[in-house]
């Protein structure tokens, strides 16, 4: 890897590791990546965070080309048009979906998925989170929406991410979890510890009867807000 990756490495372990400790993910599970020049680097597959070093982190380039196999262990994705990943390590599982939001949505600088525990509830249910508090409007609409269910680390669930994330920077996905992105790692990962507060609330308000939901003229007033949310 160049400094540049090398550095983008660590950063992504770092965040990898930040999850964990912020409890919305654990063990193996979930993954996170970071777009560079010619594709991204992401975690690798079955590792644990802790037990990983920076140069663990695997860069998979969106080139076209077949992958190819050679001294340092490239690894394979499944399908060999959709681009190469050098490194020691074989990518997470689910690479696919990392290569396709970033091919889909040029805003997306970094991506975290997690199975943080009430966002997999919710997910498991196949809930939509409906517009119980204006902070949904944070992650681009009035509602998130719950992707479709697939296999894991097939083109089927990464298929039905990008219908659910359209207009959006995050969804839940059935039965498995939910996959949040950002401009770059520090702000995906603050709102996918936003996000998984989120899915708590609205789990807590569950338990109480029948959400009451703020209206749609006040979802797109608060939409508008948002725009410059943060900006200074």
């Amino acid at each position: 890897m160049s400094d540049l990756a090398a550095a983008l490495g660590a950063a992504v372990l770092a965040t990898a590791r930040a999850m964990n400790a912020a409890g919305i993910n654990r063990g193996t599970a979930g993954n996170v990546s970071v777009r560079c020049d010619d594709g991204f680097i992401i975690t690798p597959t079955g590792m644990a965070y802790d037990d990983c070093k920076a140069a663990d982190m695997v860069k998979v380039g969106i080139s076209g080309a077949p992958p190819k196999v050679g001294a340092g262990a490239t690894a394979q994705p499944e399908r060999a048009n959709t681009g190469t990943a050098t490194g020691k390590r074989k990518p997470s599982s689910e690479w696919r979906f990392h290569h396709d939001i970033y091919a889909a949505r040029h805003e997306a600088g970094a991506i975290i998925h997690a199975h943080s525990p009430f966002a997999t509830a919710l997910a498991c249910q196949q809930l939509e989170i409906p517009p119980f508090h204006y902070m949904i409007a944070r992650f681009g609409g009035a509602t998130v929406r719950c992707a479709a269910y697939a296999t894991f680390g097939t083109q089927a669930l990464s298929d039905a991410m990008l219908v659910a994330l359209q207009d959006r920077c995050a969804c839940l996905m059935a039965h498995h979890g939910m996959v949040v992105f950002g401009s770059d790692l520090k702000e995906a990962l603050a709102l996918a510890i936003e996000f998984e507060s989120l899915c708590e609330q609205y789990w807590r308000v569950l338990q109480l009867g029948q959400p009451k939901l703020l209206s749609a003229d006040e979802m797109t007033r608060v939409s508008e807000k948002f725009k410059d949310y943060g900006r200074q």
